[in-house]
């Protein structure tokens, strides 16, 4: 045997006695120590160390749910909900009733979807259109354009856009006018269980309210719950204050919200409640059924004429797709039985659409 056969066994021996050590060094020996470290490293935003060490060791105690969850929420912390979604769903398949990877889920789900983060790019551009009618007292199709952008912040998801708002009415009136509107809204995550949801539109035009400001508060708890608490504020040509509490609970590939809405009037307040059931079909996606009934509207109030409103029954339903990274879609349509004066009721009409589309590096 030549000295250079020698050399090659040398070697071989020298790089198995090296990959022996790293591997004996990665071994660990008191995962709930590991855990904490790991722990630490994710709180204080250190991801690209935490995750692999999460990895690691899931995969040397893959009965430990524990790690299995901080697992998925370094992925989801990074942006990536999907494959968060599925180390949860992993250990759920064995644990359905473990109450942290319900509440990591859910939380995971609310970050996807409820934050407007409706495509994994950090920027997008977004369009929409919607339609509301009625034919008593009078024939009306009232129509709204928006064109908007979007993008995602260390501290949150924020968006910009304008809305353009059409009329049409029958006689006696037979109007037929527009009226621009500009919007802003943020979702600011404020720790990690809690965030805000802020917006403010402008308008002067007739038909638009000339200032639309909302402001919600939200707190996640455990067990898959959140509650909330907010105020909505509209001027025309006097001032509305709305109330708003919700509580939410996300179960499995579900979510359940009930609503109240306080009107504060000048007769006093009145209230509304509204129900959502969504099921979703992915991580992102879902279909939603909302029910609600009351003398509050639980939708802004879009348009002067909104104001006939005096007391409303409806149902809505709601598809949202997210397609691929790049692109994301949403479809809606509603009925509402209403009552506009004190004898009178009127059958009311809407549709919804809405389009995404993602632009920067995917995250």
């Amino acid at each position: 045997m030549g000295h250079k056969n020698y050399i090659k066994i040398f070697t071989v021996m020298v790089m198995l006695c090296l990959t022996s050590g790293l591997l004996q060094s990665q071994t660990v020996t008191d995962p709930e120590e590991e855990y904490a470290r790991i722990q630490t490293l994710a709180f204080e935003g250190k991801y690209p160390e935490a995750e692999p060490a999460a990895r690691l060791l899931v995969k040397q105690f893959p009965e430990y749910g524990d790690a299995r969850v901080l697992l998925g929420r370094i992925i989801a912390w990074q942006g990536r909900y999907d494959e968060a979604a599925a180390v949860i769903d992993t250990l759920l398949s064995s644990e359905p009733d473990n109450s942290d990877a319900l509440s990591a889920l859910a939380d995971i789900r609310r970050w996807s979807h409820d934050r407007s983060r409706q495509v994994t790019a950090p920027t997008d551009i977004r369009a929409g259109y919607m339609f509301d009618t009625f034919s008593e007292p009078y024939e009306r199709f009232w129509q709204v354009f928006t064109l908007g952008a979007g993008h995602r912040f260390s501290w949150g998801t924020a968006v910009a856009a304008v809305n353009y708002g059409h009329i049409n009415t029958g006689p006696p009136s037979g109007t037929s006018d527009g009226d621009f509107q500009f919007a802003a809204e943020a979702w600011p995550e404020l720790t990690r269980k809690n965030y805000a949801y802020v917006s403010y539109a402008y308008s002067n035009g007739p038909w638009f309210p000339r200032h639309r400001a909302a402001l919600e508060l939200w707190q996640t708890l455990p067990a898959g719950l959140a509650v909330s608490a907010g105020v909505n504020y509209y001027y025309f040509d006097h001032n509305i204050f709305i109330g708003t509490v919700s509580l939410e609970k996300y179960l499995a590939k579900y979510w359940f919200s009930g609503r109240a809405y306080f009107h504060f009037k000048d007769i006093g307040v009145t209230t509304s409640f509204f129900l959502n059931a969504r099921r979703y079909l992915g991580t992102a996606d879902y279909v939603q059924l909302t029910l609600g009934t009351g003398t509050a509207p639980d939708e802004p109030y879009d348009i002067i004429t909104d104001l006939e409103r005096q007391k409303a029954s409806s149902v809505r339903l709601t598809w949202f797709n997210q397609i691929n990274q790049w692109w994301s879609f949403r479809i809606g349509a509603g009925y509402s039985y209403e009552k506009y004066s004190a004898t009178s009721n009127r059958n009311r009409f809407e549709g919804n659409i809405g389009i995404i589309r993602g632009i920067g590096r995917a995250k």
